[in-house]
């Protein structure tokens, strides 16, 4: 006998657009409709629920949170390719990382935080980065830490297996120095993987976030273009928290902090504008 064909209901869609909202900050405007129903139909199916009405309620209730993961894992976009934007890793080196050494009592390391990793382009961007076009990385101790919501997404990151679209802005010597040809793909270097560290973080919970601290840069690009005013604005107390004094956000071209929040202050540099935390005193 032929399944019944499950239906997403407007009232359903928007108690499952309410409910991710809370959990993850993420809104669904009514124009992503098809791609948040497919991914719903997908899941229920998946699960063997066969109701949304059943499947809403495991969602909920479940004590894992382990199927809350998964339609996360699908409901979140990621698209990136290495150098995107590459305007703002100029900056990191020319601008923010010089600005930030001059200030500095001690050897502390420097601490970069990635949010979203995504599959690792941009992370493994700035390790490039910073061993190519950063002389201060013969002095400096960098740590950088790339955060996502989806732990699929973070197990590709980690592997470091990427296609021949997402590295074709490398320039060739980086691309033979820091990656082996595996058929069509690239794997990138061991050295790389082990220069990034990788974790799970929903932005949107302070339970994940209350750890994070004593960060210098935070790059957070393309992100909160997917959520509302609150979201934004709760996401940038969060960030103002976890960076240090002085410390500075990248955000994507699309996006403004001066529109979300006055905790920042804008700098402007010669490659790019990026806000930061004013040192104590000094707004």
């Amino acid at each position: 006998m032929a399944t019944a064909k499950v239906i997403i209901s407007d009232d359903d869609f928007q108690k499952f657009r309410e409910f991710f909202y809370r959990k993850t900050g993420i809104s669904f405007e009514p124009t992503k409709r098809y791609f948040v129903d497919k991914r719903l139909v997908e899941r229920i199916e998946a699960t063997g629920t066969g109701t949304f009405f059943a499947y809403f309620t495991m969602l909920r209730f479940q004590a894992s949170c382990e199927e809350l993961q998964q339609v996360t894992n699908l409901m979140t976009v990621n698209e990136t390719y290495f150098l995107r934007e590459e305007y703002q890793f100029e900056c990191l080196v020319n601008s923010l990382l010089p600005d930030i050494v001059a200030r500095r009592a001690g050897r502390t390391p420097i601490r970069i935080w990635c949010i979203p990793s995504s599959s690792g382009e941009e992370p493994y961007s700035i390790a490039m980065y910073l061993l190519e076009r950063w002389p201060g990385i013969e002095e400096w101790d960098v740590e950088i830490i790339s955060s996502d919501i989806d732990t699929d997404i973070l197990d590709k990151a980690r592997e470091g297996l990427y296609s021949a679209r997402s590295v074709q802005n490398l320039p060739p010597e980086w691309l033979n120095r820091y990656f082996t040809q595996r058929g069509d793909h690239f794997q990138i270097s061991r050295s790389l993987q082990e220069a990034v560290e990788f974790t799970r973080v929903n932005v949107a919970d302070p339970g994940d976030t209350r750890h994070y601290r004593d960060f210098d840069i935070i790059f957070c690009r393309n992100l909160l273009i997917y959520f509302d005013d609150v979201s934004r604005k709760a996401a940038a107390e969060t960030f103002y928290d976890a960076l240090r004094p002085g410390g500075f956000v990248c955000l994507g071209h699309s996006e403004s902090m001066s529109r979300i929040s006055s905790l920042f202050k804008v700098r402007k540099f010669p490659e790019a504008i990026v806000y930061d935390k004013p040192v104590e005193g000094v707004r």
